[in-house]
C-alpha cells in the first residue's frame, strides 16, 4: 500500500500547522472579536463568535461568523496538502477551530431554515472527523 494513503485507501489525515497565538488569547479571556482581528485567519476565532452569536440568538449573525471561519478553514487545509476530501481528525487540536466552525454552520445553518446545507455541513463533519461529530453535536 503506498504510503501517502491510510488503511483504508483514501487520503492522509489532514494536520493544520499549529498556530497557538488565537487559541493562547482565547484561554486568556481575550474577547473573540479581538482575536478574530488580530488573527483573521483563525477559524477557532471565528468558530468562537459563531457559538456566542448562536448561544445568544443570534443564528444569522452565527451564520456569517461559522462561514468566514469554515472558509478561512478550508483555505488553510488546503494550504496543508488537503485535496478536498479525507480525514482531519479533531484529535489533533489545531485542527479543531476548522471543526467547530463547520459545525457551527451547520447549526446556524439549520437555525435560518437552510436544510439542503445544515444536511451538506453536518455530512461533511461526519465524513472529516466521527469524533468532532460526536463531540461536538
Amino acid at each position: 500500500m503506498p504510503t501517502h494513503e491510510n488503511l483504508l485507501g483514501g487520503p492522509p489525515p489532514t494536520h493544520l500547522p499549529d498556530d497557538p497565538g488565537p487559541r493562547e488569547a482565547l484561554a486568556a479571556g481575550t474577547p473573540p472579536a479581538e482575536v478574530a482581528a488580530k488573527y483573521p485567519a483563525s477559524s477557532l476565532a471565528w468558530a468562537q463568535l459563531a457559538d456566542d452569536a448562536y448561544e445568544a440568538g443570534r443564528p444569522v449573525e452565527s451564520y456569517a461568523y461559522a462561514r468566514t471561519g469554515y472558509h478561512r478553514g478550508l483555505d488553510a487545509l488546503r494550504r496543508s496538502g488537503w485535496k478536498g476530501h479525507g480525514p482531519v481528525p479533531f484529535e489533533h487540536e489545531p485542527n479543531r477551530g476548522f471543526l467547530r466552525a463547520l459545525h457551527a454552520l451547520g447549526r446556524a445553518a439549520q437555525a435560518i431554515g437552510e436544510e439542503e446545507e445544515h444536511e451538506r455541513c453536518s455530512t461533511f463533519l461526519r465524513d472529516s472527523s466521527p469524533t468532532a461529530a460526536s463531540v461536538l453535536s
